[in-house]
Parts: structure tokens; sequence; C-alpha cells
């Protein structure tokens, strides 16, 4: 098994993040060892751009490494060991109605969040489903590393269609706050620490940070920081980092010191901002300009402008595109289930007990001790209700939501929007509810 070289697809290959990632994977060739690496897209003409700068950069760095762009299903899932998927249907131009619509009545626009994530996650689920059973029938023994957006939706909806796929639903965001975490205690990376967590994706607390090597409770130093600053990291470094970078980022991090005292036992991910402040996130936000024209003007152009410059150019010697460093956690994931390593890793799997008092249906996110047979969860136990109560509330909006695109109800998904934390009213809900049917029309199923 060491001695194995694999195929991976990253469906998605037209993405901004996609460089970032093949920069990654080349970077790990002495533990995860690749002999091809396609791309698929169902846009053909934006994934030339990103594939054309990859081809140049995998050829330049690791010609042993065999790369193909499809999109052709066929082509891109026979034989492959690994479908990394990182697929946003409808685009930025659909991300920016679900941002701007919610905000026309009030309420919080955001891509994974409240309405905004309700919308995005009934496009996603089909374009989801559709990769899983493209991995099924072309390359049935390989698994699927789901990073598509939003996450919480598109697990419970896999859970329910593709109840035997070999799927795990993962998320960055908690990695990244990890390595927040253990800067603001003094160590180098968040190798430097252990941790417990529980919740759903975007949706939960770390009950436990500690050394690594000496077992120091690091929770107090982390709550006195957090408390103060949030997770921004200006304070003790003077800069933001590499990864979330943009000044609505900033404005995130540092937005957790207003309900990180709510339970001095824990620290929260800061998506709970979007719960928690959704008043104070309407209050500053700009309906001309939203989160989505940020990433257009900013990193969607600076990506594409790089892919544009290496294939002109035809060569990547001097790129700016550096290592993904907070995907490593892809090839973590993926050499945890190649050399069953039983690697504890963060994973949105069904609870199935894990949480004694919650719903064992529900898919939420906590550690998982990962090896060759996927994910083996680790007992939680009993949760506060304060946290309880917030999850009930939201898994029945993601389950609603699921109900709503299997049963093509128009009802449910009035219920998931009116049952969201995020809005206001049945009124209100409705009101959001009919102008994204008229958005979505080319990507919904028809609601009755």
């Amino acid at each position: 098994m060491q001695d194995k070289k694999f195929s991976v697809v990253i469906a998605g290959g037209g993405s901004t993040f996609t460089p970032g990632i093949v920069m990654m994977l080349l970077a790990h060739q002495d533990r995860f060892p690749l002999r091809q690496i396609k791309f698929y897209d169902n846009d053909p003409d934006r994934q030339k751009i990103v594939a054309d700068a990859c081809e140049i950069i995998i050829r330049e760095r690791a010609p042993q490494i065999k790369f193909l762009a499809t999109t052709d299903p066929e082509t891109a899932f026979t034989d492959i060991d690994f479908v990394l998927a990182h697929i946003r249907v409808g685009k930025y131009e659909m991300r920016s109605k679900d941002e701007k619509i919610p905000l026309k009545y009030g309420v919080l626009g955001q891509e994974t969040c409240g309405p905004g994530g309700i919308a995005y996650g009934m496009r996603s689920i089909g374009g989801v489903v559709e990769i899983v059973h493209y991995m099924e029938k072309y390359s049935p023994n390989a698994w699927m590393l789901n990073y598509s957006n939003p996450a919480a939706i598109v697990a419970e909806a896999t859970r329910r269609l593709c109840p035997n796929s070999r799927i795990l639903n993962i998320c960055d965001m908690p990695i990244d706050i990890e390595g927040k975490m253990a800067q603001i205690a003094g160590r180098e990376s968040l190798h430097d620490i252990e941790w417990k967590y529980f919740g759903l994706n975007h949706f939960g607390w770390w009950t436990s940070i500690k050394d690594k090597k000496t077992g120091e409770d690091l929770m107090p130093k982390i709550r006195d920081y957090v408390w103060k600053h949030g997770y921004n990291l200006k304070y003790i470094k003077g800069d933001a980092g590499v990864q979330h970078v943009d000044p609505s980022w900033q404005v995130t991090f540092e937005m957790v010191k207003g309900f990180a005292p709510l339970d001095p036992n824990t620290l929260p991910n800061t998506y709970l901002k979007y719960y928690l402040c959704q008043d104070d996130v309407v209050a500053h936000s700009d309906i001309k300009h939203t989160r989505t024209d940020e990433v257009i003007e900013g990193r969607e152009k600076e990506v594409f402008t790089e892919c544009r410059r290496i294939a002109a150019a035809g060569t990547a010697k001097e790129t700016s595109f550096v290592v993904d460093a907070h995907a490593v956690y892809i090839v973590d994931l993926a050499t945890a289930i190649a050399y069953n390593t039983k690697a504890n890793m963060l994973l949105i799997v069904p609870n199935e007990g894990a949480i004694e008092n919650f719903d064992p249906t529900a898919m939420v996110e906590i550690p998982c001790l990962v090896g060759s047979d996927g994910p083996e969860p680790l007992v939680v136990g009993k949760i506060p209700q304060f946290q309880k109560g917030m999850m009930e509330q939201q898994v029945s909006v993601e389950k609603l939501t699921v109900d709503a695109w299997i049963e093509h109800s128009y009802l449910k998904l009035w219920q998931a929007l009116t049952l969201s934390k995020t809005v206001p009213s049945a009124k209100v809900a409705k009101l959001i509810l009919d102008d994204l049917i008229e958005a979505n029309k080319d990507f919904w199923p028809e609601l009755k």
C-alpha cells in the first residue's frame, strides 16, 4: 500500500481555490503520492483558465503526474481513488442573489447561513448527488471528500439520498480557527494543540484546547484574548495571516468577542455571529456591495489574472500561487483513509448517539478517528441546554430544506425559512421565499 500512487479528480476545476489545492497536493507528494490529477467542471471556459495554468505548474514541478481537464463525467470519474469536490452551483451570480435578496427585507444575506444558505443548499443538493453517482458508476471504490457548501444541508441530503455512499463531508473553518487559537496561546501551529469540539457545520463550539505535549489547559488564556479581541490576530502579530484576510473576515473574527461570553466553558465558531448578532450584521451590510462583490474584486480577479499570466508566459516559475495551508486537511483525510492512520479529524457525520442528548439522525460536526473504513465518531456525551436548543432549531431548518428538495414542497421550504433564527417572522420568510423561487427557477426543483 505504501508504494501506491493515487489518482484524484477535483470536481469544481474552475474554482478560484483550485490552484491553491493543486499547490498543496504537489507539496505533499512524500506522504500522498499521485499518478494523476484530473479536473472536472460543467463550465469549460472557466475551467480552461485555471487548467491551462495548473497544467504548466504540474509539468514543471511534478512531471511524473498525468494531468487532464474535462467536462465529460466518464472521462473524469473513471480510474480515480478520490474525488475532491468543491462545486458552486450557480456560481457567483447566484451567490450575489443569495446575499442581496434577504437584505431587501432586513434579513442577513450570507452564502451558508440563513435564507442565503437555504437557497444555496437547494441548488447544491442536486449537483453534489450527481457527482456521487458519477463516482459510484465509474469508480465505485473511490472516496469523495466533499467540502462543497453549504456542507450541513449537503451532508443531510447525502445521508438520505446516498446512504451507502463513500462520501465524507468536511470544512476548513474550524482548522483556520484552531490555527489562530494556537497562536493566541503562544504555540507555533495547530499541530501543537489537541481539542474537543461539537456542533453542526458552521455552528459549533470547542470545549477543550490543550497543549499536545504537556497537557496544559490553554482555554483560559485563549478565552481571555477572545473576550477582548475575538480571533483577530492583529493584536498579537500585527497582521491577519494569509487566509481569510479580507476586511469582512477581520470584522467576523473580532465580532466573536460579543457572543463568546454566552458560555464561559466553550469557545464558539465564528459563523455563530450570523445567529447571535444578526441585527449587527444587517446594520453593517451594504446591499449594493456584499461579500460576493468583495470576492469578485479580490480573489477571483487575482487568481484568474495569475492563471492567464502563467498560460501566456508558458511557465509558472515565478508564480504568486502558494500552497493552500488550510487545504492540507484534505491530504490529512485522504492519507488517513489510504493508510488507515486513525487520524483524529473533525467531520460531519450522523450523530447516532455520539451526542447523547441530541437527535441521533442529525448530521453533527464532531471528532472522528479516520481509517480505511471511514470515520469512527468519538463520544461527546451530553451537551449544555443552550447549545442543544440552538442546534435543535438549526438542524430542523436543514432537515426541512432537504424535505423541500425531495418532496418539491413549497410549504416545507417556507417552514425552514420561518424556523431559521435569522428570519423574524413567517410573513418575511414568505416574501424572501417567493423572491428566491423566482431567482432560482433554473436551479431548484419546481415547488408545489
